[in-house]
């Protein structure tokens, strides 16, 4: 009897020591597998981005090395984005890639001469279309986001929502006072930016269109789009300013509590109705770049990952909205 009760307690055991094993094993291999996950949304490079569908999760290794990643120039308003995108893109190399976020106007002018692979920014003005013809250069421009173009007032402004019609009114010089739209009796302070710059492109091409638009007193007329929103936002009379911008830039990268986003024919910018076009005035992020390009060329490789599902996973995670 006490030789069989040994046996037994023998086999409990051994049969708790190979369990005991079996689950540090286990335990620890498990826990050598999983990456460690940064700090924000975007995913460092070889981490699962689950795709905007919600199923399917695209796994990404670095696919470019700081040598050969293509020459990027951007604009301000998507500078998170290019950011994000180097980072998916190369992995822990990404900090030493210098990407240009200047004047997008000579970011153009860049991929025409050769000294740029690829302008990420509003699509190119006719100036900048013109000088590419002139150079004998053929540019290829691809949609790779969808946004929205924004026209901002002063939160003390009890103004709104504008149409598009009084916005063309405003900026052609037909409209002069607040009260015209609605508003108090004030005289309206429509500010512009810089011919060529990203958003007085926009503004020529998405609103007034065949409308001419008047030309801005220099107090009027600011360089950045920082320093519009601020005249907006602190100017001495910016109760009665106007101005505009994109809407990534005003709602997150210079969102300030003083300022407000008007609704455009009765509809307000928000990541809902850009997503779903319902927006009366909507715009891209292109990528401009040389129709050249060989097929097999770093340049050509960038844009068909950025325009691919993994690129969608990526934009979608920095906060922007991707085209498919």
């Amino acid at each position: 009897m006490k030789k069989s009760t040994a046996v037994v307690i023998s086999v409990i055991v051994a049969i708790l020591v190979i369990a005991g094993c079996v689950w540090a094993y286990m335990h620890f291999t498990q826990k050598e597998n999983v990456l460690p996950s940064p700090s924000g949304d975007v995913k460092q490079s070889g981490e699962s981005i689950e795709n905007k569908d919600g199923g399917e999760k695209v796994t990404n290794e670095p696919i470019f090395t700081k040598e050969n990643y293509p020459r990027i120039d951007a604009s301000t308003a998507i500078q998170p984005l290019t950011e994000a995108i180097k980072e998916d893109f190369v992995g822990e190399d990404a900090a030493e890639i210098e990407t240009e976020y200047l004047d997008t106007h000579y970011g153009v002018l860049g991929v025409v001469d050769g000294t740029r692979d690829v302008c990420f920014m509003s699509y190119p003005s006719e100036e900048e279309l013109a000088y590419a013809k002139e150079k004998n250069v053929e540019l290829e421009i691809v949609k790779a986001t969808n946004s929205a173009f924004v026209f901002i007032v002063n939160v003390d402004n009890p103004v709104n929502s504008l149409t598009l019609d009084q916005i063309r009114g405003i900026y052609s010089g037909k409209i002069t006072n607040w009260k015209e739209v609605g508003g108090e009796d004030a005289e309206i302070i429509p500010y512009q930016r810089p011919v060529n710059s990203g958003s007085q492109s926009g503004m020529l091409q998405l609103v007034m269109k065949d409308t001419p638009m008047m030309q801005a007193p220099k107090t009027e007329l600011t360089v950045g789009m920082g320093d519009l929103v601020d005249a907006i936002a602190q100017y001495d009379n910016s109760r009665y300013a106007l101005g505009y911008s994109y809407y990534y830039y005003v709602n997150t990268m210079y969102k300030r509590d003083t300022i407000k986003m008007l609704a455009i024919d009765g509809v307000a910018p928000n990541k809902d109705t850009i997503r779903a076009g319902e927006y009366p005035i909507m715009t891209s992020g292109w990528l401009v770049f040389r129709k050249d390009e060989p097929e097999d060329s770093m340049t050509r490789k960038w844009v068909k990952t950025l325009t691919s599902k993994r690129g969608a996973s990526v934009i979608e995670a920095a906060g922007y909205v991707p085209v498919n």
